[in-house]
């Protein structure tokens, strides 16, 4: 097993985490996209039966990546929230629960589409909220996948996965990142999330997530 492949992106290294993360060794800093918090619960609001337990589990990988990747400060590329719905006491009591275990924490949004139209977060779980792009190093975090003029954008929002044929007509979709020459994806981190097939262009690399590994695509 790979739990991480290390890359160098704009002379930094960055390392790809199994677990459909970006961590930033030099920054100490973990960068997650579209972790979609409550989506399930908005779903069950409208009626439809969908898992339950979501949230939890995405909280828990949080704290296993924080846990083996030293951070001083996470970084979440658009979509903390899922909608408007998914704002439930439950939801609401079991982030405030995680936040109170990581209070030293330096938490940042930067506001996605869906963010726009849940609203920010709670203000006791201390995040603070900003607009694309986020400007760090040579890099423009952003949710929108837009180039920028003058730094590589790592941003989310299209939930990329790449197809992975077989013999026959086997064939296996996995979460994937993509490295270009200017924009790079992650994939969406959620655990109750779709997935956008990507293909392979000779202007990127494709890197595939699974069995808690990562690889590149050749």
């Amino acid at each position: 097993m790979n739990p991480y492949l290390p890359i160098e992106l704009e002379q930094t290294e960055l390392w790809l985490l199994a677990d459909k993360a970006v961590y930033w060794p030099g920054e100490r800093t973990l960068l997650i996209a579209d972790i979609h918090f409550g989506k399930a619960a908005a779903y069950r609001r409208l009626g439809q039966p969908v898992p339950q337990g979501t949230t939890q589990a995405n909280l828990q990988r949080l704290d296993a990546l924080l846990a083996q990747y030293p951070s001083r400060r996470l970084i979440f590329l658009g979509d903390f929230l899922h909608a408007p719905e998914s704002r439930t006491p439950a939801t609401h009591a079991q982030l405030l629960a995680w936040r109170q275990r990581h209070p030293w924490l330096e938490i940042t949004l930067i506001r996605g589409n869906h963010d726009r139209r849940a609203g920010d977060p709670p203000k006791e779980l201390d995040i603070g909220v900003v607009p694309e792009p986020l400007l760090l190093g040579p890099f423009a975090l952003q949710h929108e996948p837009d180039p920028h003029p003058s730094h590589h954008v790592l941003a989310g929002h299209l939930h990329p996965a790449f197809r992975l044929q077989g013999r026959g007509r086997q064939s296996l979709r996995l979460p994937c990142f993509c490295v270009g020459e200017r924009v790079s994806l992650l994939p969406a981190f959620g655990a109750f999330t779709g997935m956008l097939e990507v293909g392979a262009e000779d202007t990127q690399r494709i890197y595939v997530v699974g069995e808690d590994s990562v690889w590149r695509v050749r």
